[in-house]
C-alpha cells in the first residue's frame, strides 16, 4: 500500500522507511519480508533450448543444451515430454532452492542422471510454486528475453516488506494502511522540500 501511494520511497528499501516512520511517531516494532511466491524465484533465469535429443540410456529423458544468457550454455537432462528446440523456459541454476507447490524444497545441484551430467533444471509450474500443473515444463512466450533475473519480473513475483507498527491511542489515523501511507508520504515530501531549499 505504501508503494502505491508513494512510489519514490520504494527504491530505498525497508531501511529507508523505518526512520521516517519513527520521525512521524509511528514506532516500527518489526519488519517481515513478503514474497508472493516463496523464494521469489531467486536463481531462476529465462533460458532458450538450443538442442534436444533423446537420451541413449533412457527413452523418456531428453538431453538438452540451454542458453541462459551471455556465453552460458548449460547441459540439462529433462524428463518432460513437451521440451523442444527453440522454447523459452524457466531454468533453475545450480545453487537455487525451489519451493514446489506441494512437497519439500528442492536444492538444485550438479547431477548425474542415467550417466549424463545435468547442470540445472528446466522447470514445470508446480516446481516453481506457481500452481499445480505438472504435465510438462513451463513454456514462456517466445518473445521473452534470455538471461538472468527475467523469470521473477516476467511472472510478476512480488516482494515487499511488512511493517508492524506499535500504535498509541492518539494515532487513530495510523490504524489503516492508507493512513500510514499518507503520513509517510507527507513526512517524506516535507523532508524533500526542506532538503531542496
Amino acid at each position: 500500500m505504501v508503494k502505491a501511494v508513494f512510489e519514490d520511497q520504494t527504491s530505498s528499501g525497508s531501511g529507508g522507511s523505518t526512520s521516517p516512520c519513527t520521525d512521524l511517531g509511528l514506532e516500527v516494532e518489526g519488519i517481515e519480508s513478503f514474497e508472493s511466491v516463496k523464494g521469489a524465484l531467486k536463481g531462476v533465469v529465462v533460458g532458450e533450448v538450443i538442442t534436444c535429443a533423446t537420451s541413449p540410456n533412457a527413452d523418456r529423458l531428453k538431453l538438452t543444451t540451454v542458453n541462459i544468457g551471455g556465453d552460458q550454455i548449460l547441459k540439462i537432462v529433462c524428463g518432460a515430454p513437451n521440451v523442444a528446440v527453440g522454447q523459452k523456459v524457466p531454468v533453475a541454476t545450480i545453487g537455487t532452492t525451489l519451493y514446489p507447490f506441494s512437497g519439500e524444497e528442492i536444492l538444485i545441484k550438479k547431477g548425474k542422471i542415467r550417466g549424463e551430467d545435468s547442470f540445472g533444471m528446466i522447470c514445470a509450474e508446480d516446481e516453481l510454486g506457481l500452481g499445480a500443473g505438472h504435465d510438462g515444463i513451463m513454456v514462456l512466450d517466445n518473445k521473452t528475453a534470455v538471461g538472468s533475473g527475467g523469470s521473477a519480473e516476467l511472472l510478476q513475483i512480488a516482494t515487499d516488506q511488512v511493517f508492524e507498527i506499535g500504535l498509541t491511542p492518539n494515532r487513530a489515523d495510523a490504524m489503516s494502511h492508507l493512513g500510514v501511507a499518507r503520513d509517510l508520504r507527507a513526512g517524506l515530501m516535507q523532508q524533500y522540500d526542506m532538503a531542496k531549499n
